[in-house]
């Protein structure tokens, strides 16, 4: 699973890449066996079916990306809580635990959107994460929001309304900070807001960097068999 974890680990480090670089260097039939071996057959198709996106997307404007790839993890991963799923009551997985378990909670949609997005060439300073208000029903909820420029007001990206549209289309959800690999906002209208530095409101991000550096691949033992 190494090939997996040290893909996310150049994303993070920004190191730049090309999709058929990285086609060629971590989709391999190692890759696939190890893959397969922790997760099962169903994770491997995913996994192909990941690996055909990205090859089909590549030449992409930003509009198609985006729609393409909300789409696609919304229709690859099944909602389950982090208490059912980790038995945990919060735990970011990598995008390759939610790939591979096909199952996640809001905050494993938007981290596997977001870092998928990354692999397709979108710039980090067009993407946030963000933690909102779901209204509809009372409860903390995450999405990812991109900006087409600073001025721009973002789309939202999201597994609850799989419909892309505006932040000021989305009366449900009521901002309460955004962030990515480049830092934390506190969010105010549109979903822009003041970068505040050196906040612990990250900390679960925190976590799942050290994980991805670290070369862990977590599989809950009561879950092994699903």
């Amino acid at each position: 699973m190494k090939y997996f974890i040290v893909l996310f680990c150049i994303l993070l480090l920004l190191i730049p890449f090309t999709v058929s670089c990285f086609l060629e260097e971590h989709f391999t039939a190692d890759f696939y066996q190890k893959f397969s071996a922790v997760y099962g057959k169903e994770a491997e198709v995913r996994a192909k079916n990941w690996e055909t996106f990205l090859v089909e997307n590549s030449g992409n404007d930003d509009w198609n990306k985006i729609n393409k790839i909300n789409d696609f993890i919304n229709k690859s991963v099944i909602y389950e809580t982090d208490l059912s799923l980790w038995d945990k009551e919060d735990y970011w997985a990598s995008p390759a635990e939610t790939l591979g378990r096909g199952r996640g909670d809001c905050e494993d949609f938007a981290i596997a959107k977001y870092f998928s997005l990354l692999a397709l060439g979108i710039p980090e300073g067009k993407l946030r994460l963000m933690y909102v208000r779901q209204l509809q029903i009372d409860e903390p909820h995450m999405v990812l929001i991109y900006f087409e420029n600073k001025k721009a007001i973002p789309l939202v990206l999201d597994n609850f309304n799989p419909r892309i549209l505006p932040a000021n289309k989305r009366p449900d959800l009521k901002p309460i900070y955004s962030f990515n690999g480049s830092g934390l906002w506190m969010s105010k209208a549109k979903g822009l807001g003041k970068k505040v530095k050196n906040s612990s409101g990250v900390s679960a991000w925190t976590k799942l960097l050290q994980r991805i550096e670290q070369v862990e691949m977590n599989v809950p033992a009561s879950k092994k068999d699903r």
